[in-house]
């Protein structure tokens, strides 16, 4: 079993480029209709505020994101607050070394030797 070099037929090309767009808007369907749920059920029962659209729960979905997610934080970002650039710093520089030599034989694009 090959990690990072398997060959991949063209049918998973075609399916992966079918699925991906289809799951996005399958994702923003349900989160947009998420929103609107929560608002039309909720807030104008307890503060008398009108319901709102499909297209404006997207709006106001987007608007938190850019408010309150921001944009990303770039490669190497974790959430959880760990410096996963140094995860490895703990190790020996003999550990280390076998941990480089199992991912180049795991990622290699030449067949493993078992």
């Amino acid at each position: 079993m090959m990690c990072c070099s398997e060959n991949r037929g063209k049918n998973f090309w075609i399916k992966r480029a079918i699925f991906i767009p289809i799951a996005i808007a399958a994702g923003v369907f349900i989160f947009g209709s998420l929103v609107m749920f929560l608002w039309n059920s909720i807030l104008p029962a307890v503060f008398g505020i009108a319901t709102i659209t499909f297209w404006q729960a997207l709006g106001i979905l987007v608007l938190s994101k850019i408010l309150f997610g921001g944009f990303g934080h770039g490669r190497g970002h974790s959430h959880s607050g760990h410096d996963w650039k140094g995860h490895h710093m703990h190790l020996s520089p003999e550990e280390r070394e076998k941990m480089r030599a199992e991912w180049k034989n795991r990622c290699s694009t030449q067949p493993r030797a078992e």
